[in-house]
């Protein structure tokens, strides 16, 4: 019988008392059971830890990591890169949830296919758990090329091969989630989109993702300072973000 390998879920928390425990059941019930669940709490001042800790009671595969200073998310996934043991990595936000099929169907097609990185598409829920979307398609494939005009890829939604990643850091910057994929994506092959809906995706009021004029200043800062591309290049991208943009959230 083929084991099943190790995937190491990295979840950073910061005040998300509201939403945790049903993103923490999520994992619960996946019918993969070949992981371990990693929570960095980035000095939450709320009941996050105390409900976290009802798990780590009863479930000797997931671990709390308490920071003594608050430093921000991409802190936070450092430190649970760290952690991490299993081959694969599996992103998951503390108020996001996973469809109890998320990981065997993200296994099963990269080890078939021996791919790097994958993705699938998702579907928006409000704060309150209801499903405000239809599903939200996804490409085949990405490449570092594609990524530079939009960033397709829900954080929630990936699962990576830990030897891919190798010492690869979270940047402190605004939309930290795409420059990671964009770094990465420069030394690899790229990811390949599952078009099933496996993950609900929240939208909270006053996130980084709600703030558009904040996302605006971070769209360009990325393309010109860390990507280094030039001014009419970086426009043209520009303008393609701002489209994609608006296109999906008409979905």
């Amino acid at each position: 019988m083929k084991l099943e390998p190790l995937v190491s879920i990295i979840t950073p928390c910061y005040n998300s008392s509201d939403f945790v425990r049903a993103t923490l059941n999520s994992v619960i019930v996946q019918d993969y059971k070949n992981w371990e669940l990693i929570v960095v709490d980035d000095k939450s001042n709320d009941d996050t830890c105390k409900i976290v800790e009802e798990f780590t009671s009863r479930y000797r595969n997931i671990k709390l990591i308490s920071l003594l200073k608050n430093e921000g998310v991409s802190n936070a996934r450092n430190i649970g890169m760290l952690e991490a043991r299993g081959k694969y990595i599996a992103f998951l936000d503390s108020d996001d949830v996973w469809m109890e099929n998320k990981l065997s169907r993200q296994i099963a097609y990269m080890e078939e296919q021996l791919l790097t990185m994958t993705f699938c598409s998702y579907k928006r829920i409000n704060e309150e758990g209801a499903v405000i979307s239809r599903q939200i398609p996804v490409p085949f494939s990405v490449s570092y090329k594609n990524l530079l005009s939009h960033n397709m890829i829900i954080f929630s939604t990936s699962m990576t091969l830990r030897s891919a990643i190798g010492d690869l850091k979270f940047k402190k910057a605004g939309h930290e989630d795409w420059i990671f994929w964009l770094d990465l994506f420069k030394k690899s092959e790229g990811g390949h989109g599952i078009n099933e809906p496996l993950v609900l995706y929240r939208i909270r009021s006053g996130s980084v993702s709600s703030n558009k004029l904040k996302a605006i200043g971070y769209t360009w800062k990325i393309l010109r300072e860390n990507e280094k591309i030039g001014v009419l290049r970086s426009m043209y991208l520009f303008s393609k973000y701002v489209v994609a943009t608006v296109w999906k959230r008409l979905k």
